[in-house]
């Protein structure tokens, strides 16, 4: 069997599995379980992760009669949305170790167009 060294990934982070879920980093995995007991408690409701919320939309032309893809979809996939028991907002959170450019332009678009402003939550 060959063996290949696990590459390092690009921020630090370090890919996990817990409870037979795999999370983009150990952060991740222990905000889960914070929020899993939040609901456990009533506090919060509805808990899902990896919700994909497309900013722009797919764009299309006809080409000889033909429907074709020019531009495909861009998309937001947050770590976490859920509603607070009470006052019924709705939270969406992402865990963050680095704020990327591409990230920075996301949760602008978020705001801008979904009116969903991100929670940050610091790894």
């Amino acid at each position: 069997m060959l063996y290949r060294p696990q590459k390092k990934s690009k921020y630090g982070n370090r890919k996990c599995r817990r409870d037979g879920i795999y999370f983009d980093s150990i952060a991740e995995a222990d905000r889960f379980k914070q929020l899993q007991l939040l609901e456990k408690a009533g506090k919060i409701r509805d808990l899902c992760r990896q919700t994909k919320y497309v900013l722009i939309p797919a764009q299309y032309r006809y080409v000889d009669g033909k429907k074709k893809l020019i531009e495909r979809e861009a998309y937001y996939k947050a770590d976490f949305d859920y509603y607070e028991v009470g006052s019924g907002r709705h939270i969406v959170e992402d865990v963050k170790g680095v704020r990327t450019p591409e990230y920075i332009l996301k949760r602008k678009l978020m705001l801008s167009e979904h009116d969903i402003q991100i929670t940050e939550i610091d790894a």
